[in-house]
């Protein structure tokens, strides 16, 4: 192979797994060729560990028009390497973690882009525990990406075979509803956006047969319509339904569901920070070994938690991250202010979840949602993402500018500085006591890093 794994995509000097799995624009960074060579080394390594073992591995996907074309291809690498392949068909990548380990599968792959436009793809890998993959199993099946894996390959009977397997929404929705199991939502009127993604036959369900009044947006997906305009990452047209249904509250998730965003009764939206002082302030004492942030977490979530006796603690960006430190620190929730919210015993971030523990936290108040979503005040903090590649990170005039803005900012202040991990895109968070000074020192390190591109 030369270490090129397709001419205009990956190669296998560059980071292949990012911060959520593999993603890149289909066809062109992501293509049914590298698709395939996924599925051939993620089965021959997960086969290794029962030899003589009939291994079985589900696949999910979201409504991307791609996901037909790298699920075929995803299938023959598996059936290739002597895995029994199990096709759900469209379902939350959630759902897909919690099936993985419910059904006793030897791995769980979940195909799509999350909250990307539908040009981009990506593949998701869970363990038998529903667990996302280690960096170290990540880099054992990179490896043999690279290698000629041709003798430890399936053949004759010992091919695989794959189906698609039934009643995949109902398992799931049942899975949602445990988490609420004496709270009814009678009386409450929830608007539901879907964004056209996974989640667009099991969100609307869930909450009815919880007994809510849903009004649903975003359930009608065409394969090219997944985060257009709706959904956590473009809001405005749930703000707009529930001031004009003069509902309760509405409810954004993403393509795949593993993020969330709520909107209160006035329109104003509710984040992944909030999202969590909602959950934690309900049983401050079930928290008491601490909540689970991230660096980019506002600080007013911080003192809201110290104040009833809650550590925070902050993990790199990117729930699986949050994941790993919410197990070592024995914490049952954790989360990024973008709405990824993780609450134990589930194994990565369920929007549909995270939206349940609200609803019941707000029936049992009583109260409207935007008396409940204001806990705590948020210290002034702006965020940026600048379209360039992680290498500016490393320019001389890039590197003064940052610390020119963390001189700037102060004692008080905080500045992250970071490469996405999904997107061609520098992310930038700065964050202080006065809002005037934060949105003058991000303009100009975003303009300094504007300047370095040419």
């Amino acid at each position: 192979m030369n270490g090129v794994l397709h001419r205009e995509g990956y190669t296998m000097t560059e980071n292949l797994f990012g911060t959520d799995g593999i993603r890149g624009e289909a066809n062109k960074k992501l293509t049914p060729e590298l698709a395939l060579k996924v599925g051939k080394a993620a089965g021959i390594h997960f086969r290794r560990d029962k030899p003589g073992h009939r291994h079985r591995v589900l696949i999910g996907k979201d409504t991307r028009l791609s996901c037909y074309m790298l699920e075929q291809a995803l299938t023959a690498g598996f059936l290739s390497a002597g895995m029994h392949v199990l096709l759900t068909g469209p379902i939350p990548t959630p759902g897909v973690a919690a099936l993985t380990r419910s059904m006793r599968a030897d791995l769980g792959v979940m195909i799509t882009a999350s909250h990307n436009s539908y040009e981009d793809n990506g593949i998701k890998l869970f363990g038998p525990d529903g667990f996302k993959l280690s960096d170290n199993a990540e880099e054992v099946i990179k490896v043999l990406m690279g290698s000629d894996c041709s003798s430890q390959l399936a053949y004759g009977e010992d091919i695989g075979r794959a189906q698609r397997i039934e009643g995949v929404d109902g398992r799931y929705v049942e899975i949602v509803k445990r988490v609420v199991p004496d709270i009814d939502f009678d009386g409450l009127r929830v608007v539901i956006d879907c964004a056209n993604g996974a989640a667009y036959k099991v969100a609307p369900l869930a909450l009815e047969e919880l007994g809510a009044e849903v009004f649903a947006l975003g359930v009608e997906p065409n394969g090219v319509n997944i985060n257009d305009g709706c959904g956590s990452t473009k809001p405005a047209k749930l703000q707009a339904e529930v001031l004009r249904l003069r509902a309760d509250l509405g409810v954004a998730l993403d393509g795949d569901a593993d993020r969330v965003l709520i909107v209160d009764e006035k329109g104003k939206v509710v984040g992944g920070d909030e999202i969590l002082a909602i959950i934690a302030g309900k049983s401050p004492q079930l928290f008491k070994n601490g909540v689970v942030g991230t660096v980019m977490t506002n600080t007013g979530l911080e003192r809201y938690l110290r104040q009833n006796d809650i550590p925070l603690h902050r993990a790199k960006v990117g729930d699986r991250y949050v994941l790993e430190m919410m197990r070592e620190k024995e914490c049952l929730l954790g989360g990024e202010s973008s709405g990824h919210i993780i609450l134990s015993p589930a194994t990565t971030g369920d929007g549909l979840v995270a939206a349940l523990q609200v609803l019941a936290v707000l029936k049992e108040a009583g109260c409207a949602m935007s008396e409940l979503a204001h806990c705590f005040e948020p210290v002034p903090q702006i965020l940026r993402n600048v379209r360039a590649p992680k290498e500016l990170l490393k320019v001389p005039a890039v590197e003064q500018a940052v610390k020119a803005a963390e001189g700037k900012l102060g004692e008080g202040g905080r500045l992250i500085v970071r490469p996405s991990g999904t997107e061609p895109l520098i992310r930038l968070m700065a964050e202080g006591p006065d809002a005037q000074l934060v949105g003058s020192v991000l303009q100009e390190l975003e303009s300094a890093i504007e300047k370095s591109r040419y």
